[in-house]
């Protein structure tokens, strides 16, 4: 059976849920190489295996820390070499894309973005212009190289082999281009990271830039908490909130946006969402034309009984 490669994202050796999602996809076309890279790759080795993974390809080195995205391009290009893969699935962050473009771009591939899901081929589907439209396509050319949306697929664990192996890799001259001079953590919330949240709570220009019962809601759920760019561009809300075509892409199990009118822009974003659930006092929203379910109501009101509902389920 062919090998497919998966690039790992993780954090010191805890595996992010996205390269979890992209096992369960590779298994449908092959069979799963997962390389990891960095400090704590060796620790990935037992939770790769357990979901897919029959070889694990590490290689630990400063260079990854220290220096932005060429270093780990280096890496994958050499586990392209070693492998010859059926395909390269990458996570579909802003930096995995990056990688995986200039990868392509070095190994004279295509390359498909943003995929929602992947078969047999490997024919993968997307969905485009702002979701109007959902595509079916496969690369023409070389090894496929396809980023895969966070949420896009049901983790399944699937324990394998999961054989550590030692990766060769020799850096080139390009890797030391653009070095990390500092670091500072971001502020930690206790939620979980909006592009891979199973749930999303989002709030709009209708919060007026209150987005307590919001959080509160999100907090209930277990969810992350997103803004329309109005409530961004009015400083109600930080950047990195933003859920839109010039901030976040969504893909939650379940989206419930308040105060949020539906312009295009923001359901560029959050189309994708398997459920999508709006709370607005317009009864004309666009967003309306949109939802599984739509609360017609003052969100001062719906939502706080909406959130103490749930508390009161769970209690």
């Amino acid at each position: 059976m062919t090998e497919v490669l998966v690039y790992v994202d993780h954090v010191a050796g805890a595996v992010r849920k996205p390269t979890l999602e992209l096992l369960t996809l590779a298994r449908r076309i092959g069979e799963p190489v997962a390389v990891a890279l960095g400090a704590g790759a060796a620790d990935t080795g037992a939770v790769l295996a357990e979901h897919g993974a029959t070889r694990v390809l590490i290689h630990e080195a400063s260079e990854y820390a220290d220096y932005l995205v060429v270093p780990k391009v280096d890496a994958l290009q050499a586990a392209v070499e070693a492998v010859s893969p059926a395909a390269v699935l990458v996570p579909s962050s802003a930096e995995g894309k990056e990688i995986a473009a200039r990868l392509a771009l070095r190994i004279g591939s295509g390359i498909i973005t943003d995929a929602v899901d992947v078969e047999e081929g490997p024919v993968v589907t997307q969905s485009v212009f702002a979701a109007s439209f959902t595509t079916k396509s496969r690369v023409s050319k070389g090894i496929p190289v396809i980023t895969v949306k966070p949420n896009s697929a049901a983790v399944e664990p699937a324990p394998s082999a999961g054989a550590v192996e030692a990766l060769s890799v020799a850096f080139s001259a390009r890797a030391a281009g653009t070095r990390v001079t500092a670091r500072t953590p971001r502020e930690s919330t206790g939620r979980p990271e909006l592009t891979e949240a199973a749930i999303v709570v989002s709030g709009g220009r209708g919060l007026g830039g209150d987005f307590g019962a919001v959080e509160e809601l999100a907090d209930s759920l277990g969810a992350a908490v997103g803004a329309s760019r109005a409530a961004v561009d009015a400083g109600w809300y930080p950047h990195t909130n933003q859920v839109g075509q010039t901030g976040k892409s969504v893909s939650p199990q379940l989206y419930i946006a308040n105060g949020i009118s539906g312009a295009i822009q923001h359901r560029a974003g959050m189309q994708t969402s398997k459920t999508i659930v709006a709370v607005n006092k317009d009864a004309e929203a666009p967003i309306f034309d949109l939802v599984d379910y739509g609360v017609v109501g003052d969100l001062f009101d719906v939502v706080p009984q909406l959130t103490e509902e749930i508390k009161t389920r769970k209690g």
